[in-house]
């Protein structure tokens, strides 16, 4: 049962979340056969959700009220820029399609985006929370799916070279 809990805690950490989640999960899966990934990917997901709420409602008061402040201040500013950034470049991009965009945005499993800087983003342009939760648990759904493959793929090509 830790193995389940290890990868849900890693998909609720900022930066890593679920694209760090999954490999360590098919990683599991490689050792261990009996390791469920349907129930694993179930977890993951659970886990990278379980902040968004928080993170809409709450963080960008913490952050705008922390970015002054003497020794957290530096990473809270950048955190604000992030949301900042990630919101700017939403809004560029997607025209009418606001929460398509915000879907792309944490499903393409790239470096600065994801869930957290998503819900960031959604928050600092205000958008209607519903809708936003609706989109970031597509674009997880969807990063889910990429790092699977990406992950079998490469478990299936280390196993084979060795």
């Amino acid at each position: 049962m830790s193995k389940y809990f290890y990868v849900f805690f890693i998909a609720m950490l900022p930066l890593i979340e679920l694209r760090g989640a999954v490999p360590v999960a098919v990683g599991f899966h490689t050792a261990d056969p009996s390791f469920n990934m349907v129930a694993a990917y179930i977890l993951i997901a659970l886990g990278n959700m379980l902040p968004v709420p928080f993170i809409f409602f709450f963080a960008r008061r913490v952050l705008e009220w922390g970015a002054d402040k003497k020794f957290i201040g530096k990473f809270f500013s950048w955190c604000l820029d992030k949301g900042h950034k990630g919101g700017a470049k939403l809004q560029k991009s997607a025209g009418h399609g606001l929460y398509w965009a915000l879907l792309l945005f944490v499903g393409v499993p790239l470096p600065g985006t994801g869930a957290w800087t998503g819900t960031l983003a959604a928050s600092f342009l205000d958008m209607d929370f519903k809708k936003s939760c609706i989109a970031i648990m597509g674009g997880v759904a969807l990063a889910g799916v990429i790092m699977s493959l990406i992950s079998f793929g490469t478990a299936a090509g280390w196993s084979l070279a060795h």
